[in-house]
């Protein structure tokens, strides 16, 4: 080992460094493995030791073996201090909000240990010295700072195979809205019983036309009469319809 340091500082030899890197190695991994304990689920750890790599390969090159300080030790500070660096910069949110959240955090800590239960929004704005509008912004803040992953897992899976991902259960922008379709449902049931009040005539044509699909061409065919015959039943049952049930109902109707 000495003599790889001596290659390394002597001539910047290459190889050198690769050998020093591949040997120190594995406290990146003691390091990825230590932060990754305090990150959210979303973050890899494979990251966490690319970015420790990043820290091993810059205390390999600032070191120098004639120092009284251990080369693990310092190492270790480059390793995390570089893991950090790189979080930092991939995190949008300010800092002070942040800081802030630790606050709330901590002083919450705090009045659930005197007062045995959840603090209100009010006795936390005291504990804080803040107007409780101050206190809301801040928390508002906080809850629109949060990331999660859309390959991570929802929740806890309550059956083999059911270990769905988050993405799985995001709204569908192109999905019927449920409530306007079972509305719609609600409607169309409503139509067809009022359907049965009409002449036996009429309720063929209708039945027909909106249920079967079939133009009146095919119908009068189908019936042996004239389409004008058609025309007019039709337009009779449209009549009754939209006096019994209204345009909705028409509208419900005819998207069948």
């Amino acid at each position: 080992m000495v003599e790889l340091w001596r290659r390394h500082r002597e001539s910047g030899d290459a190889e050198a460094r690769e050998q020093l890197v591949a040997a120190y190695y594995p406290l990146v991994n003691h390091a990825a493995r230590q932060a990754r304990l305090r990150m959210p689920s979303h973050v890899d750890t494979a990251d966490l030791v690319s970015y420790g790599v990043v820290g091993l390969i810059d205390a390999i090159d600032r070191y120098h073996p004639d120092r009284k300080t251990r080369f693990d030790t310092y190492a270790m500070v480059r390793i995390r201090g570089a893991i950090l660096d790189a979080l930092r910069a991939l995190d949008w949110v300010p800092r002070s909000v942040r800081s802030n959240a630790r606050e709330i955090d901590r002083a919450t800590v705090r009045l659930r240990c005197t007062l045995q239960r959840a603090p209100s929004d009010a006795e936390l704005a005291e504990e804080l010295e803040l107007e409780l509008d101050e206190l809301r912004a801040r928390m508002a803040e906080i809850s629109s700072s949060g990331m999660a992953a859309l390959d991570e897992s929802w929740n806890v899976p309550r059956s083999p195979g059911d270990d769905r991902a988050r993405s799985t259960r995001l709204a569908d922008a192109d999905a019927a809205d449920p409530a306007r379709l079972f509305e719609t449902n609600e409607l169309r049931d409503r139509v067809a019983q009022v359907i049965s009040r009409l002449p036996a005539r009429e309720q063929l044509v209708v039945g027909l036309l909106y249920y079967e699909n079939l133009n009146q061409r095919e119908i009068a065919d189908l019936l042996g009469v004239s389409t004008t015959g058609i025309a007019q039943a039709h337009a009779r049952a449209m009549q009754r319809l939209r006096g019994w049930i209204g345009d909705a109902g028409i509208d419900a109707l005819i998207g069948d």
